[in-house]
């Protein structure tokens, strides 16, 4: 896959998360993606992956702004930095209590791409800026 055939899947994924369209970002993936959450386990399927949007939909509104797409040479791999604004819905189990506090913070994600689709999704932010900001608002 050329670099910006790899940069326009990861920008439609990036999209697809901002339009709340997950089928749309599901569509970016291989079957047998591998997901791994940030500071958090190993998931591997597409349909982990439907029901890892679904917990996260519940729990928080997030939007992708200030979006960088990176891609190196023969297209395999791809990482994305941006800044998350989102505001904590309904309270996750082992987080603190939800009220609708507001956060923003800087993250990234890092892709591995086969077959034009995308096979890898790590995800990392501090969860510990995150939780400060939680508690403080």
């Amino acid at each position: 896959m050329s670099r910006d055939a790899t940069a326009a899947l990861i920008r439609t994924y990036l999209e697809a998360f901002n339009a709340k369209d997950f089928d749309g970002m599901l569509a970016c993936l291989g079957e047998d993606v591998i997901h791994d959450v940030n500071q958090g386990g190993r998931e591997i399927g597409r349909e982990k992956f439907r029901w890892f949007n679904a917990r996260m939909t519940r729990h928080y509104d997030e939007n992708l702004a200030d979006i960088e797409i990176m891609v190196n040479e023969s297209g395999s791999r791809s990482a994305a930095e941006f800044t998350v604004h989102g505001s904590y819905l309904a309270t996750d189990e082992g987080l603190p209590e939800a009220n609708g506090q507001r956060y923003s913070l800087p993250a990234g994600i890092f892709f591995e791409i086969d077959d034009g689709l995308i096979s890898r999704v790590t995800t990392t932010y501090n969860l510990n800026d995150w939780i400060a900001q939680v508690k403080a608002g």
